[in-house]
């Protein structure tokens, strides 16, 4: 149920409209913390806003017990850039 909720959530996204005047970064994939960290919904949304491309895709993984959000996304010059998300630390 979590996937098609994510999966339908990342059709939408990528179905709004772009913002055709925003420069995205000139750099390497990042990795952003933030305490208690963010949701798939939080990250995709700040990658759109940041970079104003097109999202492609998004997935969670989890790594050294925390979440990390994968989010492909299309930029400027047909380029294609992941963003690492950190999410929620785990309790195990």
């Amino acid at each position: 149920m979590r996937l098609l909720l994510t999966l339908a959530f990342v059709l939408v996204a990528a179905a709004l409209p772009q913002p055709s005047n925003a420069a995205a970064p000139d750099r390497s994939p990042i990795v952003l913390a933030q305490n208690g960290g963010k949701t798939l919904s939080q990250a995709i949304e700040q990658v759109r806003r940041e970079t104003g491309g097109r999202i492609l895709s998004a997935e969670t993984k989890v790594q050294g017990g925390r979440e990390v959000h994968h989010i492909k996304v299309l930029i400027k010059d047909s380029q294609v850039k992941t963003y690492k998300i950190q999410g929620r630390k785990l309790s195990g």
